[in-house]
C-alpha cells in the first residue's frame, strides 16, 4: 500500500476530526481513535464516501490494554504504522484549591498518559523499520501559564517535556518527533459550541490540520521540530 498509515487519537471532533479529514483527502489511510464509537464510525463513513480510506477503532486512550489492542490491530491489518498524531485531550479549569483529585487524574490520564501510551505502543514497530513520525498536539500553554489553568497547563508542560525528550531519544533511529502548539481554536473545547460568535476570530480546526499536514508530508530529510499558531486576536 502506497498510502501512509496514520493513527489519530481524539478523532471524533474538533482538531482530531479536521486532521483526519485533511490527511485522508491527501492520501493517508487514517485510523481514527476515540471513545465514542458512533462518532468515529460516522467519520469513517464520511471519509470513505469522499473517496478516502479510514478505519475507526473505539479506544480509551488512557487505558493501556485498549491502546495496545488498537495498535496490534493496525499492525495485523497493515503491517506497519507510518505516523501517529497524539491529539486526544481535555481541560478542567478551576483555581488550584477548587480542583478535585479526580479532576487531576482525568486530565493527566488523557493528556499525558494517553500520549505516552500510544507513543510507547507504536515505537517498537517504528524502531524495527528505522522510520516513522510521531506528532503531538499540545498547546501554547505548554510554554506559558494563566490563572485558573494550573491543572491544564501542568498537563501541557508535561506533554511538551515528554515529546522534547523523546525527540532526542529516537532521532538517530530515523524516527521524527514534532509538536504543534495551538492558541485559541474554535472547537467545543472552550465550553462553547463550535461556530459561536465569540469564537469567530479564533483559529479554525483546519488551520491546525494544515500545520499537521505540512509537518507529516515533509521530505524524509526534513524534521519540523515544532510549530506554534495563534489567531491575530490573541495576545501572547
Amino acid at each position: 500500500m502506497d498510502k501512509k498509515i496514520t493513527i489519530i487519537s481524539g478523532a471524533s471532533r474538533g482538531i482530531g476530526r479536521a486532521v483526519s479529514l485533511r490527511l485522508a483527502h491527501e492520501g493517508h489511510f487514517v485510523i481514527v481513535l476515540a471513545r465514542n464509537a458512533e462518532e468515529i464510525g460516522e467519520l469513517e463513513h464520511e471519509i470513505d464516501e469522499a473517496g478516502g480510506k479510514a478505519l475507526a477503532i473505539a479506544c480509551d486512550i488512557s487505558d493501556e490494554k485498549q491502546v495496545e489492542e488498537a495498535v496490534n490491530q493496525v499492525i495485523r491489518d497493515f503491517k506497519r504504522i507510518d505516523c501517529v498524531v497524539n491529539n486526544a485531550g481535555i481541560g478542567v479549569f478551576k483555581h488550584a484549591d477548587q480542583l478535585e483529585a479526580d479532576d487531576w487524574d482525568r486530565v493527566m490520564d488523557i493528556n499525558v498518559k494517553g500520549s505516552f501510551l500510544l507513543t510507547k505502543a507504536v515505537l517498537p514497530h517504528m524502531k524495527a523499520v528505522g522510520k516513522g513520525h510521531i506528532l503531538g498536539i499540545a498547546s501554547d500553554v505548554s510554554k506559558r501559564t494563566f490563572a485558573g489553568g494550573s491543572l491544564y497547563t501542568a498537563s501541557k508542560y508535561a506533554q511538551h517535556a515528554f515529546f522534547e525528550s523523546l525527540r532526542r531519544e529516537v532521532r538517530s533511529l530515523g524516527i521524527k518527533v514534532s509538536v504543534v502548539y495551538p492558541g485559541l481554536v474554535d472547537t467545543y473545547f472552550h465550553g462553547e459550541a463550535q461556530g459561536e460568535v465569540k469564537q469567530a476570530e479564533y483559529l479554525h480546526a483546519d488551520d491546525i490540520a494544515q500545520a499537521v499536514s505540512y509537518i507529516l508530508n515533509t521530505p524524509p530529510h526534513v524534521l519540523v521540530d515544532e510549530i506554534m499558531l495563534h489567531p491575530m486576536c490573541q495576545e501572547w
